[in-house]
């Protein structure tokens, strides 16, 4: 090959991962405009139907003579943590302790395992964590994932069977509360929750990661005046979004009431403890029926994984943000510890169990992934 030709395919190359030039994101490993090798299919098997509404006891691909739990999509996982939808309706999950992403379908076909992120450590309660789809995904078939390695928590970017490629890294790694939240805003900013690390102190330290909320562009550039978006918080496992682009974070309190945050940037939220103009949290879940660590918007609703009050807390909020009234549990003491949640394009609640964390009571067949209408879903009056 020529010079001249090779430029033109490095320049093509460029242009097609959108990752060469500005903000100093230097794509390395397998990023290539078409891979060598086809890669793992991601779609609807060809045997698939239509999803059936949640609950629908004549849900298709179940056994006839037994069919189960309509509300159960898959089984046997291993501490499922991230969850992505799909622009084809079916879900990608990551499991904590294995790195693996599998596909899971709403019609209950067998789940199937796309591929193994590697560099993943599982010490403590760290391993594979949030998952987010690249705001181009369409374009760029990328996904974004928090995730601890043995030196560090760090986000990274691959497409399904490429290689990890840094993003974030330098978060602080802990045996335990190392955050992992992960979702873009409505403008493309990547927002990062982080934990911190079991050091309660950290959360204040302005030189510090932990316990903050981070924002960054697509290729790891900070935003704004810097990473740190808002701080004072103590573990942060979920993010979310409102209509409205308000970016909403759930942190789970090593002491005291685990909060609902409405996040603003330069926001203080009090952790360890509360400093003078602390931002007030949006609502409160008592500890013992908290451990929040999910959190999806519908409408003027919001719902929170719990995984130490084994529900979610389902809470309505008004025009200003707060609620109009007490929160409510939804599926309380049904399938246990319940961690991410995520709604999708008919108002259904995709949710995570955590029953093999080491902390719950696994069922014979856990940990799974539900997919089940909610009790209420009001798409009409915004956030």
């Amino acid at each position: 090959m020529t010079r001249g030709a090779r430029a033109v395919v490095a320049v093509t190359a460029c242009l097609v991962l959108a990752g060469c030039g500005g903000g100093g994101y230097t794509p390395a490993g397998p990023f290539r405009a078409v891979q060598e090798e086809p890669g793992p299919q991601v779609g609807p098997p060809t045997d698939s139907v239509p999803a059936p509404a949640p609950g629908d006891p004549s849900t298709p691909g179940a056994d006839e003579e037994d069919p189960g739990d309509p509300n159960v999509l898959a089984t046997d996982l291993a501490v499922p943590t991230g969850l992505v939808l799909l622009p084809d309706g079916t879900g990608v999950v990551a499991e904590r302790e294995t790195g693996r992403l599998l596909q899971v379908f709403p019609d209950r076909s067998p789940a199937r395992e796309l591929m193994v992120v590697p560099g993943v450590d599982t010490t403590g309660d760290g391993g594979l964590l949030g998952l987010a789809l690249s705001p181009t995904f369409a374009q760029d078939g990328l996904f974004y994932a928090y995730l601890s390695t043995a030196t560090d928590n760090r986000v990274v970017r691959f497409p399904l069977g490429g290689t990890p490629n840094p993003v974030v890294t330098g978060i602080p790694r802990g045996e335990t509360r190392n955050g992992g939240g992960l979702v873009f805003g409505v403008d493309g900013t990547l927002y990062v929750g982080t934990g911190d690390t079991g050091v309660a102190t950290l959360a204040q330290d302005p030189a510090s990661l932990a316990g903050k909320v981070l924002a960054y562009d697509v290729f790891g550039q900070p935003v704004g005046t810097g990473p740190v978006y808002s701080s004072g918080l103590s573990n942060v496992q979920g993010l979310c979004v409102g209509a409205d682009g308000t970016v909403y974070a759930t942190d789970d309190a090593a002491t005291g009431p685990d909060e609902l945050d409405r996040l603003v940037p330069g926001g203080d939220y009090g952790s360890p403890v509360a400093v003078p103009g602390a931002n007030p949290a949006v609502l409160t879940v008592p500890a013992e029926t908290g451990g929040l660590a999910g959190c999806a918007i519908s409408g003027s609703f919001v719902f929170l994984g719990a995984l130490d009050g084994e529900q979610v807390v389902l809470a309505t909020l008004g025009p200003d943000g707060a609620p109009v009234d007490e929160p409510q549990p939804f599926l309380a003491d049904e399938y246990g510890r319940l961690r991410t949640v995520v709604v999708d394009a008919d108002g259904a609640l995709w949710i995570t169990t955590s029953n093999t964390d080491g902390l719950g009571t696994p069922a014979e067949d856990d940990d799974k992934v539900l997919r089940i209408q909610p009790p209420a879903s009001d798409q009409t009056s915004p956030l």
